[in-house]
């Protein structure tokens, strides 16, 4: 007998009533309830051949053993380093992004590169479009299988009798279940098909990866509930007018989640970058004003890159303030530190930022590095290419400390830059066997006076 009820879901964390509500009592969000007509079995199914125990008892925590993460090295050492230092036996990861930023190419690869047996499962395409793309990416893998399928249970039922090694599916939001009568997509269905390939990978022990579609806020469609389910959660990210894309770890159970991975998109697939400063830092005949170096700090890995900035008299009344890859919110408060406590008179400036090669960044190293440049281009006078930035601003003006100063010097050595300008908060530093010169500095007006005299 099976029986029929109207549920209604919100859409933004997952919270079920029986009828409809104008705010959530469970997010108090407003107007997000949707509704769903949700069908359930009398009697469950055994899906892929497990077993019920027959009952249920609680261990002590003394007895209970340290158990040593099983990982699997990918062949991708950028999707190592996100995922912690390697993929996780029976860990299930959820990757989102936008149409056409590259997720299908990224899994595909994985796929045709690493030594297992994979099984990529695809409801938005056909076998022939996944061979032209696998063509075309260049990489043969016989222990490579596809299957293009949306139902649930004949995918479960397929698993019970051919497990792989690695599973991919491409994306969570295309399966749909017979248990329940919603449209693929919906609430419940994204709901009871992460439930089911999660209860897989943790009874079986075989990775998954899960595509997920974002919304028009960028994050992934489907209750909030979808990240808490899974073990990871990677944003595959960039700007379509720029070849580079980062991998973002917002979640990890089984490593840290501040670590990003960085790719180029070719025709040929995507290709890791392993020392990203060297391309995001470009070359210049001339030196300009507005321009200059920056180091910033992404989980564990250091990025120089160059900061751009214009400042230029208001046409309209009202000023203009662009940022693009930096906060705007923090722009302001850099230039109203500016106009405050140093008396540099901005209040009828435009102001334009750009972090160049498209990066989105949020480290507040790049504080200093960006003073530097709105004053380089308030008074027109180059800066030295050969020395690098890293250094928070505070709201009085004053020159603070940031993390991980030793490996930001490092890497500056290491391409060759002469000096480097830093807090004098910063403890530890062995300025006396660094190979280049660290000028440290306590207030904004010091580093005006040392740049531009």
């Amino acid at each position: 007998m099976t029986k029929q009820q109207i549920k209604y879901f919100c859409k933004n964390c997952g919270h079920s009533a029986s009828k409809w509500l104008g705010k959530c009592p469970s997010c108090e969000e407003w107007n997000t309830f949707s509704e769903e007509i949700v069908k359930k079995d009398d009697h469950s199914k055994v899906l892929w051949g497990r077993t019920k125990k027959a009952s249920i008892e609680a261990t002590k925590m003394q007895d209970i053993e340290k158990g040593n993460e099983e990982r699997i090295l990918l062949p991708d050492n950028e999707l190592n380093r996100v995922l912690g230092g390697g993929l996780v036996s029976g860990s299930i990861i959820l990757i989102g992004g936008e149409p056409g930023i590259g997720k299908s190419t990224l899994l595909l690869q994985l796929a045709l590169q690493i030594n297992k047996e994979v099984l990529y499962i695809s409801g938005e395409e056909s076998e022939s479009q996944i061979k032209m793309r696998a063509e075309r990416i260049g990489i043969k893998n016989e222990n490579c299988y596809v299957m293009c399928e949306t139902s649930l249970s004949n995918l479960l039922s397929y698993l019970g009798k051919h497990q792989p090694e690695v599973l991919i599916v491409d994306s969570v939001q295309t399966l749909s279940s017979e248990n329940i009568d919603s449209p693929p997509g919906s609430i419940s269905q994204i709901k009871e098909s992460t439930a089911e390939l999660l209860r897989f990978a943790k009874e079986t022990g075989v990775p998954v990866f899960l595509i997920g579609h974002i919304n028009k806020d960028g994050n992934i469609a489907g209750p909030k509930v979808l990240e808490h389910m899974v073990d990871t959660v990677l944003q595959f990210e960039g700007d379509r007018h720029y070849n580079y894309r980062i991998l973002r770890t917002l979640k990890n159970r089984f490593g840290s989640a501040s670590e990003i991975g960085i790719y180029e998109m070719r025709g040929d697939g995507l290709r890791e970058i392993d020392n990203p400063s060297e391309i995001l830092i470009s070359e210049r005949e001339e030196l300009l004003s507005g321009i200059t170096i920056s180091c910033a700090v992404e989980g564990i890995r250091p990025i120089l890159l160059e900061t751009q900035a214009l400042v230029s008299s208001a046409v309209y009344g009202t000023p203009q303030r662009t940022s693009n890859g930096f906060d705007l919110r923090r722009l302001s408060m850099l230039l109203a530190v500016l106009e405050k406590r140093c008396g540099f008179q901005l209040v009828a400036k435009d102001v334009f930022i750009n972090i160049a090669g498209g990066m989105k960044l949020e480290d507040p190293g790049l504080d200093l590095g960006i003073v530097c440049a709105i004053l380089s281009s308030y008074q027109n006078m180059t800066i030295s290419s050969e020395i690098a930035f890293s250094a928070e601003i505070g709201l009085s003006g004053e020159v603070r400390a940031v993390s991980r100063i030793e490996q930001r010097i490092s890497e500056a050595q290491k391409l060759g830059f002469k000096e480097m300008m830093v807090s004098k908060y910063n403890k530890g530093i062995d300025t006396k066997n660094a190979k280049i010169k660290i000028i440290q500095i306590g207030k904004i007006e010091e580093a005006f006076e040392y740049l531009f005299g």
